[in-house]
């Protein structure tokens, strides 16, 4: 059988679902546009929606010392808003905000909770995609207390360049400072570097990648550790897909 990778999705949590389980949780969907900035949810905020983002992407946030915030992971096309839920938490531990503005799934909690006990490609899917936020998580942990600012700025351009599939984004470097957890004078200290090097450009919020692989030189490890992780699980997925569509396929012929 098919999956839904064939009728286009944007997320991959929902794509990479087959035909049947998407088609099913296809009219609990809302389609909605997701504003740069907006906050979805603060942390322990009662979660109500799940979102599946198609084209943009959301930062989770964790108080430091009820003054501070700093980032401890990025979700893009690759997941979904809300993942406690999945695992029989109504609260969400971290602030979520929309750092790229776009277009995502919304589904009520209600819903969510009925489709993911029935749907065993759900479960597959989410579990996979937990344990590949637990390893950004735990990898962006480690790379703040480890590496300069400017390798963290390169890493963080990096990824959120991955989710959007653009080069260019917005954000100010307030906001940026507040991501990468440090005060706004380093974020300033670490662009000027980088724009030096003629890594990146910078004019009134708006981000642009000059020079791809100049910034993965310049970024720690921490960037292709994840990326690698991620590439790894979505070839496993595309061959399980693969696997299970032939074996559709020949039982049919048989």
């Amino acid at each position: 059988m098919p999956g839904a990778r064939q009728l286009l999705v944007p997320n991959r949590v929902l794509a990479g679902l087959p035909r049947k389980d998407y088609r099913k949780l296809l009219p609990l969907l809302e389609p909605v546009k997701l504003a740069f900035g907006q906050v979805l949810y603060e942390s322990q905020d009662r979660i109500r929606y799940v979102y599946f983002p198609n084209d943009c992407f959301v930062s989770m946030l964790t108080d430091v010392d009820g003054e501070r915030s700093a980032e401890v992971g990025l979700i893009g096309s690759e997941g979904m808003i809300g993942l406690p839920v999945a695992l029989g938490i109504a609260v969400s531990p971290f602030r979520a905000v929309v750092q790229g503005g776009g277009t995502a799934m919304r589904m009520k909690i209600a819903d969510f909770r009925r489709e993911f006990r029935e749907s065993a490609a759900l479960k597959r899917e989410l579990f996979l995609f937990t344990h590949l936020l637990m390893i950004q998580i735990a990898q962006t942990a480690a790379c703040n207390r480890f590496h300069r600012v400017t390798q963290r700025m390169a890493r963080w351009m990096l990824m959120t360049s991955d989710r959007i599939k653009s080069s260019e984004f917005r954000i100010t470097q307030e906001f940026l400072a507040l991501m990468l957890g440090v005060r706004r004078v380093g974020v300033s200290v670490a662009a000027s570097d980088l724009r030096r090097r003629k890594l990146m450009a910078y004019r009134r919020g708006t981000f642009t990648i000059l020079d791809h692989r100049g910034l993965l030189a310049a970024a720690c490890g921490c960037y292709k550790i994840v990326k690698d992780v991620y590439a790894r699980a979505q070839g496993r997925r595309d061959l399980s897909h693969q696997h299970r569509s032939s074996h559709t396929l020949n039982r049919t012929d048989g």
